[in-house]
């Protein structure tokens, strides 16, 4: 047996053996499995070997996979360099993906010889080499000329995602449902330009190399990427760039069919941007949607809020949208039928009733709409529900949100209130779910107030939203509509009611 074979043989026993060992004792089957699909990124993403040339006995640390969609990645800021030692658990270099930016935590220990593929390198397919690994007290000079070749050479990107994409379903793919997101989806092979026979770049190569959050920050202060030329490692662009950006102000105007040229700018659509026109096109053409509007009071609901966080000694501070989110879920266990989900599973065609509360929120993020799912809702209390919201709202800004944390959820709320130039509006349904509930501004509302001695009429001011929900009406009929519509006003209306 060749010399590579045996010692990869050898290497995939240890990694079989290191799993056994944690897998072993009171840990059953489902949490087994589990603990074995945490690992599987790290494990796939080394190989034990002797290279072409004559190098000491190393580790070469590939592009793992992620995400079960991910084909390939761009390389981010690394959190190690050569010299440097890693344990488990350490975050080697962050991935970019289309949708997040993750950390790749390492679960092997040992000392960074080299690595391979630099910040800001894109496009990098799952399985091709970023760096190389040793053992503690190994030569790392000795690695200073080992190349990628070296390593086995770049792997090419798949053709087809390993599972459909699902940046903005409520429910994972492959559930065997007609309304889960597509398990495959061919992606185009690259041509060839008629024009200059050169390779068509993709959306990720004209895009500048930029994290999210740095996105968001552009997008708060106005400044257009495109123009920036960024300074930090494989010209990523960082924070100093976007607040040292400082428009030409001076510059002649151009005229003619130079001014008609720059009169717009072109940005490709993101991959989710992408699924999300795809997913919203799809429930909004399938779903026979219907909405039901209502005038809400939630004075109340203020001064009780004011009341708790006056007395929260600064241990949390809980907004509208806590209560909100809580209420939701008070109303969807009333009128279950809110709560349900349509199902096309093995040619049968049912309606899913959920026993728990899962509501899923819509977070505006740099790159698109996610919503994180709170679960259990029921269970929670109000300060739990502000601190999970919290949480969830940062990372899904910040492209950090597991899969499971925003695939699955029972029920939508999706609050525009914080924008007060919004009195109304109406969503589309996040299939399959059958349930979503729009929140508009705060407004204060004349309203007939107490008579006064005389028995003149008098008026009083009152705060009141107007929350607008849209229904599947395939599941939820109109009456039933109108039920779910009267609980949840009620409950708003009298927030005392969500302590029961």
């Amino acid at each position: 047996m060749p010399a590579t074979t045996t010692i990869l043989a050898r290497a995939s026993g240890q990694m079989s053996l290191r799993g056994s060992i944690a897998l072993r004792g009171s840990l059953g089957t489902s949490r087994a499995s589990e603990f074995i699909a945490r690992r599987t990124p790290a494990l796939s993403a080394l190989a034990r070997y002797y290279a072409s040339k004559s190098f000491p006995s190393h580790t070469v640390v590939s592009m793992p996979a992620l995400s079960p969609t991910m084909t390939a990645g761009n390389i981010g800021a690394w959190q190690k360099k050569v010299g440097d030692p890693i344990a488990p658990g350490d975050v080697l270099v962050e991935i970019e993906t289309d949708k997040a930016q993750m950390d790749f935590e390492f679960q092997e220990e040992g000392v960074i010889a080299k690595i391979l593929k630099e910040s800001g390198e894109k496009d990098v397919a799952v399985g091709s080499p970023i760096a190389v690994l040793v053992e503690e007290g190994e030569d790392v000079s000795a690695f200073e000329s080992f190349t990628i070749e070296d390593a086995g050479g770049d792997k090419s990107p798949a053709t087809t995602p390993k599972g459909g994409e699902a940046s903005e379903a409520s429910e994972p793919p492959k559930t065997g449902s007609g309304t889960a997101p597509p398990e495959k989806e061919p992606t185009p092979e690259p041509i060839e330009s008629e024009s200059t026979g050169g390779r068509l770049e993709t959306s990720l190569d004209r895009q500048p190399s930029v994290s999210p959050s740095i996105k968001k920050l552009a997008l708060e202060k106005g400044v257009p990427l495109s123009s920036i030329k960024g300074s930090g490692p494989g010209g990523k662009i960082i924070k100093e760039d976007i607040e040292k950006y400082n428009p030409v102000g001076g510059a002649p105007a151009v005229t003619g069919a130079a001014t008609t040229a720059a009169s717009y700018e072109d940005i490709p659509a993101t991959s989710m941007r992408k699924v999300i026109a795809s997913r919203l096109t799809q429930s909004f053409t399938e779903n026979p949607h219907y909405f039901v509007a209502s005038n809400i009071s939630v004075s109340k609901l203020l001064k009780l809020r004011e009341a708790l966080n006056a007395s929260s000694e600064g241990k949390y501070k809980l907004s509208v949208n806590d209560f909100l989110i809580k209420a939701l879920a008070v109303a969807a266990r009333k009128v279950p039928a809110a709560n349900s989900s349509w199902r096309e599973e093995g040619g049968q065609v049912l309606i899913r009733q959920h026993n728990v509360v899962d509501v899923s929120v819509a977070v505006a993020t740099p790159v698109g709409l996610m919503t994180p799912i709170v679960k259990n809702v029921n269970g929670l209390g109000l300060q739990a529900i502000s601190s999970q919201i919290k949480d969830l709202g940062k990372r899904a800004r910040d492209g950090k949100l597991k899969p499971e944390e925003y695939q699955g959820g029972t029920i939508t709320i999706s609050n525009m209130g914080m924008n007060p130039a919004v009195e109304r509006f109406t969503a589309v349904i996040n299939p399959p779910q059958s349930t979503i509930v729009a929140i508009g501004a705060t407004r204060k509302i004349a309203v007939p107030g107490e008579p006064s001695e005389d028995g003149t009429p008098s008026v009083e001011w009152d705060d009141q939203i107007v929350m607008t929900a849209s229904f599947d009406h395939k599941v939820v009929d109109g009456a039933v509509g109108g039920e779910f519509m009267r609980e949840l006003k009620k409950v708003i209306e009298n927030p005392l009611e969500l302590i029961l």
